[in-house]
């Protein structure tokens, strides 16, 4: 569909029956307390206390209140939090600080995987059958695995891919209803649904089957035979049958994407390239035949045990380039109302320091950005601003007061999964407070 012909749904009031989600995950686990930052005096001098450096100049990761100014987030209702804190975001920040006072942005405060709602006594109980925790907490494939999963009861499955097993009917074309350009993690796994792996070029398959291999058309020929031959065991045949058929849909895939003249300028960043590859597959959406598509990008580099400050403050700027370019390009295509992308790490950080790093944390805050999102809020409960509150497990390690579970059976009721299958895609939904956390539209 041209734009001409979107613009002529919008006046006609037709709203497209399309919808993605996008996550973005920050591997190695993102320091949320350089991401949001204290900024009322009373809570930054205690964040300033805590992290050090600033303006003390002593050794430390503390950003300076002055280089907070022009980021300074202001909730759209003069929503009030714990002991009056108010937030400033990085500095390095200034497109989503816009995109959060034009309500496209809302902030998820210490989200993380949670068994069940814990106190902080619960936590330190011996009683593991009654308080039971996450796996193996502070490690980087456990915490990854809990994040993607939302359950320790099945590791196989990711909630994206979960999400993806309910869509698919909806899409003539399954195959392209669940997308990684990220790898191969388990969060797009479903029991049905696989996800379907692009390169930031569009589908991997191998180039030789469409130009001549070895400059010789009978190479490809031979190698395509190879890739198709049949026989062998019911094992063998299957695995042929997948290869053939990937094979197919990624040539198939392809054609579509080097005809399409639609080219967003998302940036030169990896994490901004991958965007761009997702931007042109929700451009396709049409030709391919969806209208439910759960897509995963990632950015890595956020393990900062040491040297926080300069590589972090850069990568949260590539951070804030990448997904304003990415809400600009669905603002371009009509769609901004109909794509939420956010996102996930492995764990937040520890609130003291070591040094000039932090250490492995639990909760952290996280964003949620598109038209359909109820942005310039904070959602959630704001941790106190100390290492010793019934907020934190030690050392300013947040015991998360949302779990993935809210935030998952949040975006699938957006995305329209029935409230009676929400617990296919959160089995533990249950015993949470609400399966709708408010920070998505009613559709």
């Amino acid at each position: 569909m041209d734009l001409a012909a979107i613009n002529e749904l919008a006046a006609a009031g037709v709203v497209e029956d399309y919808k993605a989600i996008v996550c973005v995950f920050l591997d190695g686990g993102n320091d949320h307390a350089n991401t949001l930052i204290p900024y009322d005096q009373d809570n930054y001098l205690l964040y300033q206390q805590l992290r050090g450096g600033g303006a003390n100049g002593e050794m430390g990761v503390a950003l300076t209140k002055e280089a907070l100014q022009s980021s300074v987030l202001f909730p759209n209702d003069e929503q009030q939090l714990t002991d009056g804190i108010q937030y400033a975001l990085a500095p390095t920040m200034p497109k989503l600080t816009s995109r959060f006072h034009q309500c496209n942005l809302a902030i998820l405060l210490n989200t993380g995987p949670l068994e069940t709602p814990l106190t902080k006594a619960q936590f330190l109980s011996d009683n593991r059958a009654s308080y039971p925790v996450p796996k193996k907490l502070f490690s980087h494939n456990d915490q990854q695995s809990a994040w993607q999963t939302s359950t320790s009861a099945d590791l196989r499955t990711g909630w994206g891919g979960r999400m993806a097993d309910l869509a698919q009917s909806r899409n003539s074309n399954s195959m392209f209803t669940a997308l990684s350009i990220s790898g191969n993690g388990v969060f797009l796994r479903g029991q049905d649904s696989m996800p379907f792996r692009l390169s930031t070029k569009g589908a991997l398959t191998p180039a030789a089957l469409k130009y001549s291999a070895f400059g010789m058309p009978s190479a490809s020929d031979a190698l395509n035979q190879i890739l198709r031959q049949s026989g062998g065991t019911a094992f063998q045949q299957d695995i042929v049958r997948i290869n053939s058929r990937s094979v197919d849909y990624g040539l198939f895939l392809n054609e579509i994407l080097e005809k399409s003249q639609y080219e967003p300028s998302i940036g030169g960043t990896a994490l901004a390239q991958q965007l761009e590859v997702v931007a042109k597959m929700i451009d396709a959406r049409q030709q391919v035949g969806v209208k439910r598509q759960v897509f995963m990008v990632s950015i890595g580099g956020f393990d900062h045990h040491g040297g926080l400050r300069g590589s972090h403050d850069a990568l949260l700027g590539q951070l804030d380039n990448a997904l304003d370019n990415f809400f600009a390009a669905m603002l371009g295509l009509g769609l901004s109302d109909n794509v939420t992308l956010f996102t996930a790490s492995d764990f937040g950080r520890t609130l003291s320091v070591n040094g000039d790093g932090s250490d492995h944390g639990w909760g952290g805050h996280h964003f949620v950005l598109g038209g359909a999102v109820n942005g310039g809020r904070f959602f959630g409960t704001a941790p106190r601003t100390s290492i010793e509150s019934d907020d934190q497990v030690g050392r300013g390690r947040l015991l998360p007061t949302i779990s993935v579970d809210e935030l998952s059976t949040t975006l699938a009721k957006w995305f329209g999964v029935p409230e009676s299958e929400l617990t296919s895609i959160a089995p533990n939904i249950g015993r949470f407070r609400s399966p709708d956390l408010g920070f998505m539209q009613s559709s």
